[in-house]
């Protein structure tokens, strides 16, 4: 019987632990909230910390729990159970491995309803992106499933007489991750699942503003049969980082979020030897041609430019609009008020709250930046309110329009639902501005000639290219290859790239002479794969 079958964790005490609200959606349940956990060795454990963090809900800007800054000897405790697996996960069958895997796919399906109602409640995500943000991280675990075809090697029979050379995939050992706020399922679920499949065991520091998604994750992880210490949470902010960066036991290390933090973790991990993927900001343009589908054109840019409230690092912030097409320009403003600002678990919300107070007044500030520079506001959402949810974080559907390159609102990611708009007169002069641009993760062109987009995705200079498609994001079987100053690393998320990054090939290359064959006995038993 596989081991996970063993152990049988009941929904009685998964509800028990700790973060089970809103499962009827209008039911306020921030009260039943206590402080966030960490996750150590299979156990939820509380935090020793003097220094906590209040996390808010951002529709209300409630305080709904407390998130510790862990204690050095706390994070020491998550290596050191990480270490400990690493001895028995490492040498687990791929396929026992496999089997845990396919149990905790199933697991986070059934649960997720629950895990996006999480996710609404701490990030602001509507139901509905909540619920994609859960999907595409389930789409990776089942990408991990296939973890027999991403291992196998190579070989070579007969490369000299009676000699063969063959390579193999194995761990690295223990792997870190440190999440961003705005994907709290999704970017935790590119990793982790990745690299256990692989055999290593793992640490992970979710953003303390969004850590109920990850620990549910846990939950479901324990309830999988995942051997304790194989993956291990604690919280925390700049030190948090560091002691990921600086321990030694730790090989490699997972990054998504800002460039500040991404340059930094990057060059630090680098220079104590970890091997380290860093994917950070972006200014992802759409350039529409003038032979685009208008009516599809506008609405696909409406919803890639404000949904997720803009918090996307593949949202479609920048549009360029390339001759006569710029005279569409005033209709998308009916088309960004129909959409509604609302809290994210109210039904028919589009568009929810930024993070934080202080993520809308970076946003608005810089609008009033672009203002000031010349831009024209022609749709203006930042004195949007939200009746029952007045001190929430909302910002509407805001456009800048008549854009230069040399504004700071264009020059910085805002990171809101703001979309910011140039004209220039010719695809010449678009793909130039692009590839001007220091950011690569991704770009989109519309148009109904080929020829158009063909030149366009050679020409240029970005990691990922939509082609009348807004929001580029491959499938999981394919990596996320943002690029230039999107990334710092050499292998991607996702994809073969992702069991690249979390394992490293040994090479054997044997000689045994044919003169040197002995005999053996008869086994009439049934080969059996273990």
């Amino acid at each position: 019987m596989a081991p996970y079958l063993n152990k049988v964790v009941t929904m009685k005490s998964f509800l028990r632990t700790q973060y089970y609200h809103m499962i009827n959606q209008q039911v306020n349940l921030s009260s039943a909230r206590s402080t966030t956990k960490l996750f150590i060795n299979g156990q939820f454990v509380e935090s020793k910390s003097s220094n906590w963090i209040d996390l808010h809900n951002p529709a209300t800007n409630e305080v709904i729990s407390k998130v510790p800054l862990s204690t050095q000897q706390e994070m020491e405790d998550a290596v050191a159970a990480a270490k400990e697996a690493y001895k028995s996960w490492s040498q687990t069958s791929l396929i026992s491995r496999q089997q845990y895997l396919f149990k905790y796919q199933n697991l986070v399906k059934s649960n997720m309803k629950r895990l996006a109602a999480i996710v609404t409640e701490e990030q602001g995500k509507t139901k509905a992106d909540a619920e994609g943000d859960v999907f595409r991280g389930l789409q990776v675990i089942e990408l991990a499933c296939a973890a027999p075809s991403l291992l196998m090697g190579q070989s070579f029979e007969s490369v000299a007489k009676d000699m063969d050379t063959f390579s193999y995939r194995i761990p690295l050992g223990v792997c870190a991750g440190i999440t961003p706020f705005n994907f709290p399922a999704m970017i935790p679920l590119w990793m982790f699942p990745l690299a256990i499949a692989a055999g290593n065991t793992f640490v992970l520091k979710p953003s303390e503003r969004i850590p109920g998604a990850t620990m549910m994750l846990m939950e479901l992880l324990n309830e999988a049969g995942v051997p304790p210490g194989v993956v291990n949470v604690f919280h925390g902010q700049h030190d948090a980082v560091n002691f990921i960066c600086d321990n030694p036991t730790i090989k490699a290390i997972s990054f998504v979020g800002a460039d500040t933090a991404g340059k930094h973790i990057y060059s630090r991990g680098a220079a104590n030897g970890k091997r380290v993927q860093s994917n950070m900001g972006a200014k992802n343009h759409g350039v529409v041609m003038p032979d685009a589908n208008k009516e599809d054109t506008l609405n696909q840019i409406a919803g890639a430019a404000f949904g997720a409230a803009g918090q996307r690092c593949m949202a479609l912030s920048t549009v360029i609009f390339v001759g006569e097409s710029a005279k569409w320009i005033p209709e998308l403003i009916p088309r960004a008020n129909k959409l509604k600002v609302n809290a994210g678990h109210i039904d028919g919300a589009d568009i929810g709250p930024v993070i934080s107070p202080q993520a809308k007044e970076k946003i608005c500030s810089l609008v009033d930046s672009g203002v000031q520079e010349g831009a024209k506001l022609i749709l203006d959402g930042r004195g949007v309110k939200v009746p029952g949810f007045e001190k929430g974080n909302f910002i509407g559907p805001t456009i800048l329009t008549d854009v230069k390159t040399s504004m700071k609102c264009y020059k910085e990611e805002i990171f809101g639902p703001v979309l910011i708009i140039l004209t220039v007169d010719t695809l010449d002069e678009a793909i130039e501005l692009i590839n001007s641009n220091p950011y690569g993760n991704g770009t989109a062109i519309f148009t109904r000639n080929g020829a158009t987009a063909r030149r366009f995705t050679h020409e240029i200079d970005v990691g990922q290219i939509g082609v009348n498609v807004p929001i580029p994001v491959p499938l999981s079987v394919f990596s996320f290859t943002g690029t230039r100053g999107s990334f710092h690393g050499e292998n991607h998320f996702m994809g073969q790239m992702g069991i690249n990054f979390y394992t490293e090939t040994k090479t054997i290359t044997q000689l045994w002479r044919k003169s040197d064959v002995t005999g053996f006995e008869a086994n009439t038993s049934m080969p059996v794969m273990k």
